[in-house]
Formats: structure tokens, C-alpha cells, sequence
């Protein structure tokens, strides 16, 4: 049942995440600046999780919180940090794109780091560990090929106003610096959801993580942003698009989604959250043709479709693995159990 609560609320998140990222990019081409939106959508998070750990913790015993839980909960502040300085800086000297296709890595990237950090297990004699490699492979090829493949139109008629072709006349371009900070960016991502784990095994409270590492980056966002954006008029915000978008993203992106990532992590591991990354791409697809009109094209369905069958494979790899371990666990039991035994007996017959 957990499983299936898990792979929902990671859905329903993408879904939300996409929505928002439509938000943003309209913002962005009226002027905001990605430094007061990172600075603004994480100070607004904090008066959201503030009154939520209060009524959740008031009658559950809140695990205690050490020097090095709180200094984990700034490692991950930092990275987490990094990430949304290095992905939205990068998109505005590159393009959305070339974002895109970077973030679709971060499978690649987690399964690397999950598995030097000894969180996946990699064994090629098993079952579960080929369906993870392989799922992850399929995953990180099929986004590959809906971003950088498009193919015969196969529904509509192409528009001449793409908002990816607008989305490239919108910031300078620079593909090698944009290009290498979105890499650095999804790096960083990977590196998130290894450090929320390794939280998560020792306090083990979602929610609070998720207001402490706010605060965190809140203080260290603002640092950096009131440095590189020196623009006092960039930090007044208009009561237009600009408002809608860090007030979603501040209950959305930053509330929600880090609470849910936090905890899929905790159940499942830093491999499954990623392995949701190229499925945004999918819902941002579906939902363009749905509600905006968009065409859809043959590398959007091949692409999808390679996506969908390497998600399914790792879920399969997982599914595995967690039956392996029970199995593991219960003839363990059993042999221990089996030992006790014989001294009863023998003790029954010395009476």
C-alpha cells in the first residue's frame, strides 16, 4: 500500500512541478529575476511549514535533534541551493532545452552516487539489480530522445509560436557556460537526493528537515542573491504573473514537492525519487497537447514509450530486491529461531 502512496504523490508532484515551471517561464520573460525567486519562494515556505510542524508534532514525539543532524540538514541546504542557482542560471544562458535534457540525466547521476555511497546494491547476478541498470539506461535514453528528437508531426499542425522556439529567443545564448551549469546543476540534484536519505535513516521527520533546510535556504540564497542581483527595482514585486509564480512555488515547489521528495526517499530510496525526472517531460508533453494546443510528434510518443518501459523496469528491479530482502529476513529468522530448539528439547529430557 506505501508503495502505491509513494508512486502517487510522486506523480501528482511532477504534475504540480510542471505546472509551476510554465508559471515561472512566463514570469521570467516579464522581467523576474531567478535570484528573488529562489530568495522570495523560500521565505514564503517558512510561515506554510512553520504552523504545519506545530499541529503535526504536538502529540508525536519529534526525534531529537543533534549538532550533526542540524549540520546535515545544512549540507543539504547547500546543495540544495546550488541547484536552483546552477538550473535557472544556466536556462537563461542557454535555453529550457538544453535544461531539460540536462535534468533528464539525474537517473544516470543518482544510481552512480547511490550506489558509491553504498544506498544501491549493485549485483549483475541478480534480477533486480540488471532491471534497475537497464531501467535506468532506457530512462535516461528515452528522455534524450524527446528532447533532442522530434520527428513527423502526428496530430495538428505544427505552431509557428512553439514556446520552446520562443523560449531560445528569449536569453543571450551561450551553450558551453549554460550547458555546464545545468550539468552542474543536475549533478547537485543527484547529490540532494543521496544527502536526504542519509538524513532520513537518523531523524527520520520529513516535515521538520523540510523547515529547517528552508530557513537554511533562505539565509544562504539571500546571500547570494542580494550580491549578484544588484537591481533594487528586480526586488519589488509586481501583483501580476510574477506574484502567482513564487506564491506557488513557495506552497508547491518548496513546501510540498521537498516534503514529498523527502519522503519517497525515506521509502524507497534516492533512486526511485530521480527515476521520476524524465516522467515530468511526459507530463509536460500531455499536458501541452491537452490544454495548449501543441502538436505531437513521433519522437514525443517513441521517446515516451522508452521512458515508460525503463520506469516500469526499475519499479520491477525494486520490487525485487524488497522481496529478496523479506525472504532474506524471514529465513533468518526461521534459522534462529531453528537453533532454540534443540535446547528445549534437550532440557524437556534431562527432566
Amino acid at each position: 500500500m506505501w508503495g502505491i502512496g509513494v508512486t502517487a504523490a510522486m506523480v501528482i508532484t511532477e504534475f504540480t512541478e510542471v505546472g509551476i515551471s510554465i508559471i515561472l517561464k512566463a514570469a521570467m520573460t516579464r522581467g523576474l529575476s531567478q535570484f528573488v525567486y529562489i530568495v522570495y519562494s523560500n521565505a514564503l515556505a517558512i510561515p506554510i511549514l512553520l504552523p504545519s510542524s506545530f499541529i503535526l508534532y504536538r502529540k508525536r514525539p519529534l526525534p531529537q535533534l543533534t549538532v550533526s543532524i542540524l549540520f546535515r540538514i545544512f549540507l543539504l541546504a547547500l546543495v540544495s541551493c546550488a541547484v536552483q542557482l546552477f538550473m535557472f542560471t544556466g536556462m537563461r544562458y542557454s535555453s529550457p532545452v538544453l535544461s531539460t535534457a540536462m535534468n533528464d540525466l539525474t537517473p544516470a547521476f543518482t544510481f552512480l552516487l547511490a550506489i558509491i555511497s553504498s544506498m544501491e546494491k549493485l549485483d549483475f547476478r541478480l534480477q533486480g539489480s540488471q532491471a534497475k541498470s537497464i531501467g535506468t539506461i532506457l530512462s535516461v535514453a528515452g528522455a534524450l530522445i524527446v528532447t533532442l528528437y522530434k520527428g513527423q508531426p502526428l496530430t495538428g499542425v505544427p505552431s509557428q509560436n512553439n514556446l520552446i522556439h520562443e523560449s531560445l529567443q528569449l536569453f543571450p545564448s551561450n551553450w558551453v557556460f549554460g550547458g555546464i551549469l545545468c550539468a552542474a546543476g543536475t549533478l547537485c540534484l543527484a547529490l540532494l537526493f543521496i544527502v536526504q536519505t542519509w538524513i532520513l535513516k537518523d531523524y527520520p521527520s520529513e516535515l521538520m528537515i523540510t523547515l529547517i533546510c528552508c530557513i537554511f535556504m533562505t539565509v544562504l540564497s539571500a546571500s547570494v542573491s542580494l550580491f549578484a542581483e544588484r537591481d533594487p527595482n528586480a526586488w519589488i514585486l509586481k501583483p501580476d504573473i510574477e506574484l502567482i509564480a513564487i506564491g506557488s512555488s513557495a506552497v508547491f515547489s518548496v513546501s510540498l514537492r521537498n516534503v514529498v521528495h523527502t519522503w519517497a526517499c525515506g521509502e524507497k530510496g534516492p533512486l526511485y525519487t530521480a527515476m521520476f525526472k524524465p516522467l515530468g517531460m511526459i507530463i509536460a508533453i500531455f499536458l501541452g497537447i491537452s490544454f495548449l494546443g501543441d502538436t505531437l510528434y513521433l519522437g514525443s510518443v517513441i521517446g515516451g514509450i522508452v521512458i515508460a518501459l525503463g520506469f516500469y523496469t526499475v519499479i520491477w528491479g525494486k520490487a525485487q530486491e524488497e522481496e529478496r530482502m523479506g525472504e532474506e529476513k524471514g529465513i533468518s529468522k526461521f534459522e534462529s529461531n531453528s537453533h532454540k530448539v534443540p535446547l528445549l528439547e534437550n532440557r524437556s529430557v534431562d527432566v
